[in-house]
This record gives structure tokens, sequence and C-alpha cells, in this order.
């Protein structure tokens, strides 16, 4: 199943949640409601919703897990996670960066300034 970044609120206690709409075969979508149970929500349109108080970024997949619960997959955050460990350094902090650009759907990866070289002649002149 699919889920997009519908909205965020406070709740009454203060905790940040963050709304997902589910998309997904109707068979995903049968799975999702009886995984739900009395928890299960949707929009007026009919979209099923899920909620959390932990992002998933932009856009994600969710799991039924063997035990009947909704989670988000989360494989392509932990490669990530472990790509930056294994490298350190500077090569991990560029990947770390990289890869939460394309998790979390920007494309405003830093890059570095370009140089102007002088030409011979600018130089001459100095």
């Amino acid at each position: 199943m699919n889920i997009k970044s519908a909205r965020s609120y406070t709740s009454k206690a203060g905790n940040k949640v963050f709304v997902y709409e589910v998309t997904g075969t109707q068979e995903e979508l049968a799975k999702f409601k009886a995984a739900q149970g009395e928890n299960y929500r949707e929009t007026e349109a009919g979209v099923a919703l899920w909620f959390t108080t932990r992002s998933v970024g932009n856009s994600g997949k969710l799991i039924i897990t063997t035990n009947g619960k909704v989670v988000p997959d989360m494989s392509a955050f932990d490669q990530a996670a472990s790509l930056a460990k294994q490298y350190g350094g500077n090569l991990g902090e560029e990947l770390a960066k990289a890869a939460a650009a394309q998790l979390l759907g920007g494309n405003n990866v830093s890059a570095p300034a370009p140089v102007a070289t002088p030409s011979a002649e600018s130089l001459d002149n100095i």
C-alpha cells in the first residue's frame, strides 16, 4: 500500500500527528481496514487515512505485519542510515544528505559553488 502526506496537526496531548492518505488494491485496502479495526478512518470522499506520530516523509509504503499491525516500510531509511554509518566522514555525510533529500521528496542536495577560473588575460592585468 502507498501513503501520501495529507496534513498534520497537534493533538490535545501536545503531540504532532501526521495524517497520510492510503491507496492500494481493493484487497490491500480491505486488509488495512480490518487491521485498523475501530481506528479505521477515511475522508468524506472515501479515501482511507493512516495516523502516526512519526513522520515518514511525503510518501511511502505501509506493511501489515504477521501480527496484523500496520507499520511504515522504513527499509529505505534504514539502508540510507547504514550506508552513511558504513562510510562515515565526509562521504557518509554527503550520502546521508543525498539520501535524505531523495527520501523526503526533495532535490535540493547542496552542490559546491562553481569556482570561476581566471583567464590568462585577466591574470596579466594583476
